[in-house]
């Protein structure tokens, strides 16, 4: 019986342009990342690097590429690149789920790979009203860049299930990676790889995940 839900944050509740990123960067002239450069993407998703020295990266290794006059106007612009996929918040999913957490009758996590420039992004977009609407709706909210440890890798699933005494058997994970719902699922806790523009998070009981 299920009786703890753990959701992830983009392509479940926020709508994300995943190629949004490397679209804009192509566009200016960089086909692809170095390794360097990627690990300071998932150095900076664990908060391992501080939003100023991520920044300071890109703008020093691009500099001849990403547009401005000087340093401050190429970081902003690196920015507006950054936070390209982030997209809307249909209004019906914060719907569904206060209505799920007023049932109360399922313990709500979230668990996001998410970083600081994203969340910023999000709590300027959205307002600090709706933003703290859809965040108390969890009993506790973890970001990646926050708990220092990101999805696929098992101690973090293992930290949420540890944290709040939660049994595996009694508890779904939802996230749009099939990589992190596999790693979930063989933690023995039960999945749903939702698939973004097939299949909706307000689908959750009528897609027979749950009753």
């Amino acid at each position: 019986m299920i009786k703890n839900i753990i959701f992830d944050f983009g392509d479940i509740f926020i709508n994300l342009d995943k190629e949004a990123i490397d679209k804009n960067l192509k566009n200016i002239g960089i086909e692809s990342l170095p390794e360097n450069m990627l690990l300071n993407c998932k150095t900076f998703e664990t908060g391992d690097i501080s939003t100023e020295n991520f920044i300071n990266s890109f703008v020093e290794q691009y500099h001849s590429k990403i547009s401005g006059q000087n340093k401050n106007e190429k970081s902003v612009e690196f920015v507006r690149i950054w936070n390209s996929i982030l997209l809307d918040f249909p209004i019906q999913r914060l719907v569904f789920l206060k209505e799920l957490a007023k049932s109360k009758k399922y313990r709500l996590f979230l668990l996001s790979n998410t970083n600081d420039l994203h969340i910023s992004w999000i709590k300027n977009d959205w307002g600090s009203s709706l933003y703290n609407e859809f965040k108390n709706c969890f009993e506790k909210f973890y970001l990646s860049h926050e708990i220092n440890l990101r999805k696929p890798n098992a101690n973090i699933y293992q930290f949420v299930l540890n944290n709040n005494k939660l049994k595996a058997e009694e508890t779904l994970f939802i996230d749009d990676t099939k990589e992190n719902t596999e790693i979930a699922k063989a933690l023995n806790i039960h999945v749903w790889n939702l698939k973004p523009k097939e299949e909706d998070i307000t689908e959750l009981f009528t897609k027979n995940h749950l009753s």
